[in-house]
């Protein structure tokens, strides 16, 4: 199994032990992995779920008064590039 999907698994999973309900969604260029965050949640499950986060490449929280709280992590499935890599506009 390739380290990307091993890393989106371990986010699942470190969010369900604190008792959320992740969703993983692969999609060709990365890996998501959301949840629905209750406002019951402990302040020691969230520092474990935001833990959990600093392993993904990408990860944010939406908040709003009419959907709630849904914490989002993404995990590059695609190798990086190797060579030139400083962007359109920067080659010579």
């Amino acid at each position: 199994m390739p380290a990307s999907e091993l890393r989106a698994e371990d986010i699942a999973a470190r969010w369900s032990a604190v008792g959320l309900t992740p969703r993983v969604e692969q999609h060709a260029q990365l890996t998501s992995i959301e949840t629905e965050v209750p406002e019951s949640l402990s302040a020691e499950s969230w520092r474990e779920a935001l833990e959990a986060v600093a392993e993904a490449d990408r990860f944010g929280l939406l908040a709003n008064s009419l959907n709630g709280r849904t914490l989002w992590a993404a995990v590059g499935t695609a190798a990086p590039a190797t060579g030139d890599v400083r962007g359109p506009g920067r080659q010579r």
